[in-house]
């Protein structure tokens, strides 16, 4: 239900074609909502189909140009009563966490690799977000227009400041391996 939501997110923020929608999704909104390419461009045809986008016009012959979408009044709408209502929060369902309650029953051999590697991945990912948020905001603008932008970065760097922590603190409490 959301991958709706967050493309008329990101047409309302900029009309855009199905290309830079996709590169728009892998630097930003990807980050907590991801989507395939395949997955935007099948839901910007439906998106049209029901009256929600449409491709702008274009100047001169259509065939081989890249189709630029808006949001329409009533994606807005529809946008606009999706932000206004509510869900409860989603179960986790975190691979890794299953794979360590799995290692306290059958042994942990190959656990601390694959710690590790994720340990390497959420410092990765947060380094990343706090780059962004050293480049697009800075402490002058930190009550300006985009405070609900940052709020979700936040919540980002947030998240991986709590795997850094948690992988960190668990395989130090790694039983030592027995080979």
């Amino acid at each position: 239900m959301s991958l709706p939501h967050a493309i008329l997110t990101a047409l309302l923020e900029k009309p855009s074609s199905g290309l830079e929608l996709t590169r728009r999704f892998d630097k930003s909104i990807g980050f907590f909502w991801s989507a395939t390419h395949q997955q935007i461009y099948r839901e910007l045809g439906r998106l049209e189909t029901s009256g929600l986008i449409r491709a702008l016009p274009q100047p001169g012959p259509v065939r081989g140009q890249k189709k630029e979408y808006e949001v329409l009044p009533a994606g807005r709408a529809e946008l606009e009563r999706w932000t206004a209502g509510g869900d409860d929060p989603k179960a986790v369902r975190e691979p890794l966490l299953l794979r360590l309650r799995a290692a306290a029953v059958v042994g942990t051999a190959g656990l601390e690799a694959e710690l590790t590697r994720h340990l390497t991945l959420h410092r990765a990912q947060l380094a990343d977000y706090e780059e962004i948020e050293r480049r697009d905001f800075p402490p002058e603008k930190a009550a300006g227009e985009n405070r609900l932008q940052h709020a979700v970065l936040r919540a980002g760097i947030g998240l991986e400041a709590f795997w850094v922590q948690w992988l960190t603190e668990t395989l130090a409490a790694l039983p030592a391996d027995p080979s």
